[in-house]
């Protein structure tokens, strides 16, 4: 459910607001890495989520971009 909430906020952003969110994402996920190797990041799950969420935007950046294109 709350994914299907991420993608359509997601498919609502612009190719520069989708740019910002995934940088926000990398530095998220850069973050999360840096806990699991200290041995500090509590929620495991959270690293899975924020790699998909990633992929996620730069699928709707791409696709965006193509429809602009053709």
């Amino acid at each position: 459910m709350k994914s299907k909430q991420r993608l359509s906020d997601i498919k609502t952003m612009s190719e520069d607001q989708l740019n910002d969110e995934v940088l926000k994402l990398k530095k998220e996920q850069f973050n999360l890495r840096f806990q699991r190797a200290t041995g500090q990041l509590e929620n495991t799950s959270r690293v899975r989520v924020v790699r998909r969420d990633i992929a996620r935007a730069k699928t709707i950046a791409a696709q965006k971009r193509t429809e602009k294109q053709g």
